[in-house]
C-alpha cells in the first residue's frame, strides 16, 4: 500500500482548499520506540528539517495534541509560545509559523496522528478555520480512520 503519496496528496489537497501555508501530518512511531512522534509529511514547506524532528509525548505541539488528545489553536504564536520558548516549538521555527491550528487524528478510539496547519502571519489561523480542521481530522485521513470514544 503506497499510503505515504497518499497522505502527501491528501496534504497538499487541504492546504490548497483551506489556503494554508504550511499544513503537515505528524505520526507516532509503534512502541518499540516508545512512542515517539515525527512529522512524517509535509506541503507548503521551507525546508525538510521537519523530518528529524522527534517528539516525546506531551513536548512540542505534536506531543502536547497527541498526549492530551485535544486541538490546539494559536492565533498568535508570540503571545502563546513567546519568543524565548521557541526552542520547543521546532516545526513552529523552522517554518516561521506565526499562527497555526494542530488537531489529533483518531484511529480506533486512539490518537494515531497530528495534522497541523499553520501561516507565516500572525492571526490568520480563526476559530472557524480550526473547526473546519476538526471536522477534517473526524472524518479520517489515509488509513486513519477519525473514530474516537466519546
Amino acid at each position: 500500500m503506497n499510503n505515504r503519496m497518499d497522505y502527501q496528496r491528501e496534504l497538499e489537497r487541504i492546504r490548497e482548499h483551506f489556503g494554508y501555508d504550511f499544513m503537515a501530518l505528524a505520526l507516532v512511531e509503534p512502541a518499540e520506540y516508545q512512542y515517539v512522534i515525527k512529522w512524517k509529511n509535509a506541503a507548503g514547506n521551507l525546508n525538510d528539517r521537519f523530518k528529524r524532528i522527534v517528539l516525546k509525548s506531551g513536548k512540542g505541539i505534536a506531543g502536547v495534541v497527541f498526549k492530551t488528545g485535544k486541538s490546539i489553536f494559536i492565533p498568535s504564536v508570540y503571545q502563546f509560545v513567546g519568543a524565548d520558548n521557541l526552542f520547543n516549538y521546532p516545526i513552529v521555527q523552522s517554518e516561521r509559523l506565526k499562527s497555526l491550528g494542530a488537531v489529533p487524528l483518531w484511529n480506533d478510539a486512539r490518537v494515531a496522528g497530528v495534522l497541523l496547519g499553520g501561516f507565516r502571519e500572525e492571526q490568520l489561523m480563526t476559530e472557524a478555520m480550526m473547526h473546519d480542521l476538526e471536522a477534517l481530522a473526524r472524518k479520517g485521513i489515509g488509513e486513519l480512520n477519525g473514530k474516537e470514544v466519546m
